[in-house]
């Protein structure tokens, strides 16, 4: 009885409880204290408080990732959970909704999450002051982000996950940390007035910034209000774009990537998904077929721009001189191979680029940790890629090497491979096709081609160890973090059948605007007939020529 009670809690407030999780968990962290770098008077009190933030971090989040699976589970019924906060119906209320979508992006987050905090635990959360505190609004902020049905209160959710992530990306100091946490703040905060300028236009074309709300009126729009709609959609784009680092808006990332510290890096590696999320959500959802004059606006726009990223992002990674900056050229890399898939507009193409998110991520993630496991073992050399001393444990990190590059490069039968494989079999058959195959194919290459060469240069080129240089081993603990994300890297593999089928059925799901309608607005609002699933062909445009327009 009891547990049917609970089940039933859970099942109603599931949205809401998964972002109000991480920020009670703060401010308990809040409160709890954190004298770290005020004193250095110590003490057991002191020690016991930080063993209690950990406790307390770490439990938060694996409730955290049961709570996303249970979310996914729940999902993969097909029904959508919409949360009305304080009982306001949309589109005059806020809301939350959980759809196949929604919920496998906030697994993804814990899965990144959980092991990026363990490895934090081991010496990193230290180095600065509230870093539990910060990683939960951090969640918060990401949780909220992929939950919202709303355009503004993505906004608001894009600005808590900023301001932690600025205090994240400095947190243990430095010159270099605080070089780029300058430029890192600067940029984002200019997208965050376009964001505001975007959302502006939107509500002066539609009236209302709810999306099922906005999805449904921006398809009945004419004459300037849909050139409105239009621009507006091109402009949230740009927003979209400089968060997920696609061309030309992704030159912040690889140096601001590779002066944080190995955790934060780790977890911002779903930073750029946010913005992958929502492009998807907005030019799929909002934007998509049914949008009239606007339908598809950013279609001309993303497949090259995704193609280019892609190219420019492994041509980096070829050129970069530290270990940090190959695997943040390689995120950019990823990024593109992702938004060309959804560049493409098919069901199946969007279906193939999810899976391929869910793989990117995680093994981006396991190899920013990786990176300074070795980094500790080479001296002043660090991760720069130049000769230094011999690493300690050169069998072990060069496996885990090993894996993590044939997995990053798509190497059977890892689930890279099996991602790549999907992107192309879903394109074949479509105009965009050569282009497509070209791109994937080549960049596989050449991301081979440049982690091979950080293998050689870390492995084989040393030098004779000095006293008291590289002779440090690495802990159970940090590596165990690593362990965690290959080993879920070898499931996605094993498991890669019912991770398609969901990843199709949330493609299909996402292109039936009518359902996502119907399920935030009621029936009565979703009577619109000229509404169907998506079925990967544009229609005939309806925008007039300029000399007809009023």
């Amino acid at each position: 009885m009891m547990w049917a009670v609970i089940s039933a809690f859970w099942l109603q407030h599931a949205p809401v409880l998964s972002v109000l999780l991480p920020t009670f968990t703060a401010v308990l962290l809040l409160l709890i204290g954190d004298p770290s770098g005020l004193s250095a008077q110590g003490g057991a009190h002191d020690d016991a408080r930080l063993r209690w933030r950990r406790r307390l971090s770490m439990a938060s989040m694996l409730l955290g990732a049961f709570m996303a699976a249970s979310l996914v589970w729940h999902a993969s019924q097909g029904e959508l959970l919409v949360y009305q906060l304080g009982e306001w119906p949309a589109p005059f209320g806020i809301v939350l909704v959980v759809d196949r979508l929604s919920a496998l992006m906030v697994l993804l987050t814990y899965a990144v999450a959980v092991p990026a905090m363990w490895y934090a635990t081991g010496g990193w959360d230290c180095r600065g002051r509230h870093f539990h505190a910060l990683f939960q609004f951090q969640l918060m902020g990401l949780c909220g982000a992929f939950l919202t049905g709303d355009l503004f209160n993505l906004f608001v959710f894009f600005e808590v996950l900023l301001i932690a992530s600025y205090v994240l990306l400095v947190h243990g100091q430095g010159k270099e940390r605080f070089r780029m946490g300058v430029h890192y703040v600067v940029l984002n905060l200019a997208a965050s007035g376009l964001f505001l300028i975007g959302l502006g236009m939107v509500y002066a074309a539609t009236g209302t910034l709810n999306m099922a709300d906005v999805a449904l009126r921006v398809g009945q729009l004419t004459g300037d209000s849909a050139l409105i709609a239009r621009a507006a959609a091109l402009v949230l784009l740009v927003v979209f774009g400089l968060k997920a680092a696609i061309v030309p808006l992704y030159f912040w990332l690889p140096a601001t990537y590779a002066s944080a510290s190995a955790p934060v890096a780790a977890l911002f590696a779903i930073m750029t998904k946010v913005g992958v999320y929502s492009i998807i959500r907005v030019h799929w959802g909002v934007f998509g077929v049914e949008a009239g004059e606007a339908a598809l606006a950013a279609q001309g726009w993303l497949l090259p721009l995704a193609l280019t990223t892609s190219v420019l992002g492994v041509l980096g990674a070829l050129a970069a001189h530290s270990m940090a900056r190959l695997v943040a050229y390689l995120t950019v890399s990823s990024v593109g191979t992702i938004l060309a898939g959804v560049g493409l507009f098919t069901p199946a193409t969007l279906s193939a680029s999810l899976y391929y998110t869910l793989h990117s991520t995680v093994v981006i993630a396991g190899l920013f940790l990786l990176v300074e496991l070795m980094a500790s073992q080479r001296g002043e050399a660090r991760d720069k890629l130049q000769p230094a001393v011999a690493l300690r444990e050169p069998l072990l990190l060069g496996l885990m090497m090993i894996f993590g590059a044939a997995s990053a490069a798509g190497l059977p039968p890892l689930p890279g491979f099996l991602g790549k494989l999907m992107v192309l079999e879903s394109s074949s058959g479509l105009p965009a096709q050569a282009w497509v195959w070209t791109v994937v194919l080549v960049v596989g290459f050449f991301s081979i081609v440049g982690l091979a060469r950080a293998g050689v240069v870390v492995f084989w080129h040393v030098q004779p160890a000095q006293d008291g240089v590289g002779t440090s081993g690495t802990s159970l603990k940090l590596l165990s973090a690593v362990w965690a994300i290959m080993l879920m890297t070898v499931l996605m593999a094993v498991l890669a059948s019912p991770i398609k089928r969901y990843t199709d059925a949330a493609a299909a799901q996402l292109a039936d605007q009518a359902l996502y309608v119907r399920a935030v607005l009621g029936p009565d609002r979703a009577g619109t007939p000229t509404m169907r699933p998506y079925d990967g062909v544009r229609p005939a445009p309806t925008v007039k020529p300029m000399e007809e327009r009023p």
